[in-house]
């Protein structure tokens, strides 16, 4: 991206789930809101819109991504999408995971297809409470990460990071077994932010906690 390029104020749509809605965090900024806020800190402001809802899987996030992204397309401001899913794929109802495996893959595909005009960012689906679910998660993170790789479209792997992250896990595990509180989104949001400066080609400083 050239410097022009640079100044534009872009605008991202965060789709996603609760995780991406930042459910748990005091702060109400969860990991986008601080990725956010990291731009408007350093002089490169974005427009965000956060587009995570509570509970979605990847089959509802696919059915409403192309609509959400388009009615908050501007003539003015570049469009880029930040997606975030499968979390809610891998829970179990009933014995059998809401999205099996190979679905969850299908519908990821059939989202970056969707929006394949534009610029994304996927960032892969996090540790929970619960070790059998990390199981399938852990499966999960895998597939997608080749999937993306595949496509040449940046992909965030947080799972193996938070698994093991003291802060993450002792939040989630005091909460609903899923949600931390502000300083597990700040974890997260460390880690996807080296590979979000590469994305939209600005260097904004790096280390600084936002709150």
């Amino acid at each position: 991206m050239s410097r022009n390029e640079a100044a534009v104020e872009h605008q991202i749509c965060f789709v996603g789930d609760s995780l991406v809605a930042g459910i748990g965090d005091e702060t109400a900024l969860g990991w986008s809101g601080r990725l956010v806020a990291r731009q408007a800190a350093v002089g490169h402001p974005v427009t965000g819109y956060n587009l995570g809802i509570r509970g979605n899987t990847s089959a509802q996030i696919l059915a409403r991504c192309v609509n959400e992204v388009e009615l908050r397309r501007s003539p003015r401001r570049p469009t880029r999408v930040v997606l975030s899913m499968g979390v809610n794929d891998t829970t179990h109802v009933d014995g059998a995971p809401r999205v099996p495996l190979a679905e969850s893959c299908a519908n990821l595909t059939a989202v970056l297809d969707a929006v394949a005009g534009d610029p994304v960012l996927v960032v892969g689906p996090p540790a929970v409470a619960d070790d059998a679910q990390n199981d399938r998660i852990r499966e999960l993170t895998g597939r997608y990460l080749e999937l993306c790789r595949g496509r040449g479209v940046p992909y965030v792997e947080v799972f193996h990071v938070l698994e093991c992250h003291p802060v993450w896990r002792q939040q989630v595990l005091e909460g609903d077994g899923a949600h931390p509180r502000s300083e597990g989104y700040q974890a997260l949001y460390e880690l996807v932010a080296p590979t979000w400066d590469r994305w939209l080609g600005a260097s904004p400083r790096g280390g600084e906690e936002l709150p």
